[in-house]
């Protein structure tokens, strides 16, 4: 399973040329999309999404595939990161290009966490760090961070995305003007913006270590991060709190042009995607940068108000770790006995995009006449929004899970074995992070795996696929799979960010659980980087 998944990584790179101003000038000017690109001169090997049925790039879907595609080659991973930060794809007001069919859409800003997490597998392979490659990603991604301020709510630290690469997720198409007027405040948006700020303070506290003239660039982006992470919780408003106190769940704030707002109350990865932005200074940081350390400390209790919102900044964890995390412990536990109740996100393959609670329960917005409604829909799309090719009311996408596995796993880190929970919700079965970290992926590789009967979920009803010898043993990496019986749907070749399969494989191959609470986060980051034929025997 993991030589297919990289072996697939590899097969999608194809070579893409598009001169956007030369396309531009062949339309006379009536071009309809893409008319302020015309900067842009692509002639570059690339990492499709699927070079036979979507030959073309999509910049959130190769910052998935640079985590699978470091582990073969680093070099090209790292080149893929730089590209579209180069000045022949990077907007000159800092905006990176969505996808082919329209630059100016928006894909949620995972670069920064791809770039860190590229940099320092490639450090623990090669015995050092490529600190040109790191220090050229900071700017670059300095500029479009500076860019995705302007999707910000005006005099607020919300953020209005836009579609956010999760398709038909919500209830309107992010990507087009709403029909109530007004706009929204997204969970998922805001959440990816926390997230972005605290890889911006992990790329610049490495950076740091070489020039110290870095750490007041830390400072601001861990400013950034208490304003948006506090945002999320207490705007001053009952109904604009994206945290819903009930219902223990984050939701997007639909804001009317009047002022007034309401939560539209759909259980999905938007209200997951908080846990996600969640990241740990290590002691030894603290200490090697005592400047840095000290501002930190005056700036938390400067900011206490902000503080107070969130998770404690200050209060030490296991081994004297700090944690930067939108979830106080509270809301965190509220938050996982959603996400790991099996009549809501975990199905036998993996945490679904939706909760089946909306099978029974669908969320229906009544506004002028019209009902707009979001059901559970554990396969294909039932709906035509953005061409109904393409579906988060249900099944499961690999790099949604990914984020949230490291999520886990980065918190058993600070909680260690006494912070547990019920997996699943209402068993009895109490587990740590780690564990329930480990349960996830289980799920995700039982996808692939010839169940008690020899066949693969993956291949559904496809029974020369699961019968021939030609066919049986040869993987599909699909776009997402189906949220109850785990049956590849979407592009079939998607060997891209589904390629992230490999470093799960690789994760559990050789991460120990004793030595992830002792080193943190640099013990994910070396069970990836230590990948030899070892952890691919050992892996499940």
């Amino acid at each position: 399973m993991l030589r297919q998944a990289l072996a697939g990584m590899i097969w999608t790179k194809q070579y893409y040329e598009f001169d956007v101003g030369r396309w531009l000038e062949e339309h006379h000017g009536k071009a309809t999309r893409n008319g302020d690109w015309g900067h842009m001169r692509n002639h570059d090997i690339i990492s499709m999404p699927d070079k036979w049925e979507y030959p073309w790039f999509a910049v959130w879907d190769s910052a998935f595939h640079t985590l699978a595609l470091v582990l073969v080659d680093p070099d090209f991973a790292k080149g893929q990161l730089s590209l579209f930060l180069d000045e022949r794809y990077l907007h000159p007001n800092g905006q990176i290009p969505a996808y082919e069919w329209n630059f100016s859409d928006i894909n949620p800003p995972v670069h920064a966490w791809a770039v860190r997490m590229v940099y320092h597998i490639d450090r623990e392979r090669r015995g050092e760090g490529d600190i040109g490659f790191l220090k050229n990603a900071f700017a670059d991604l300095e500029h479009n961070f500076h860019w995705w301020e302007t999707r910000k709510v005006p005099d607020d630290d919300v953020y209005q995305g836009g579609f956010l690469g999760l398709d038909n997720i919500g209830v309107f198409d992010r990507s087009e003007h709403l029909p109530t007027d007004g706009h929204l405040e997204q969970s998922d948006g805001t959440a990816w913006m926390a997230l972005y700020a605290q890889n911006m303070i992990q790329i610049g506290l490495e950076l740091s270590k070489h020039d110290p003239g870095y750490q007041q660039k830390v400072i601001a982006y861990l400013d950034h991060f208490l304003e948006i992470a506090a945002a999320m919780h207490d705007i001053g408003s009952e109904h604009r709190d994206m945290w819903d106190d009930v219902d223990g769940f984050f939701y997007d704030v639909l804001r009317f042009p009047d002022g007034s707002s309401t939560r539209l109350k759909v259980r999905s990865l938007v209200g997951l995607l908080p846990l996600c932005a969640i990241t740990i200074i290590e002691a030894d940081t603290l200490a090697k940068l005592p400047d840095f350390a000290e501002c930190y400390e005056n700036l938390i209790k400067r900011k206490e108000h902000l503080a107070e919102a969130i998770f404690c900044p200050v209060t030490p964890g296991r081994e004297n770790r700090r944690l930067l995390a939108i979830l106080d412990e509270d809301k965190l536990r509220r938050v996982l006995t959603r996400l790991l109740d099996e009549q809501e996100f975990p199905s036998p393959y993996g945490i679904r995009s939706l909760s089946k609670y909306h099978q029974e329960h669908p969320y229906h917005f009544h506004w002028e006449g019209q009902t707009h409604t979001v059901a559970y829909i554990p396969g294909e799309s039932d709906t035509y929004m953005f061409g109904g090719n393409s579906n988060w009311r249900g099944p499961v996408w690999l790099p949604a899970n990914l984020l949230i596995i490291q999520a886990l796993l980065i918190m058993h880190a600070y909680y260690s074995d006494d912070f547990k929970m019920e997996c699943p919700t209402g068993s009895g079965n109490r587990l740590n992070l780690f564990q329930i970290a480990k349960e996830i992926s289980c799920r995700l590789m039982d996808i692939f795996l010839p169940d008690q009967n020899g066949r693969r979920p993956v291949f559904g009803g496809a029974e020369k696929f699961q019968s021939d010898p030609h066919f049986r043993d040869h993987l599909l990496f699909y776009e997402y799979f189906h949220g109850d019986d785990g049956s590849g749907l979407g592009a079939s070749h998607q060997t891209g960010w589904t390629g992230t399969l490999a470093t799960l494989l690789t994760i559990y191959g050789s991460l120990d659980h004793e030595e992830l609470m002792e080193g943190g986060m640099q013990e994910i980051v070396e069970a990836l980087a230590g990948m030899d034929e070892t952890t691919t025997r050992q892996t499940r």
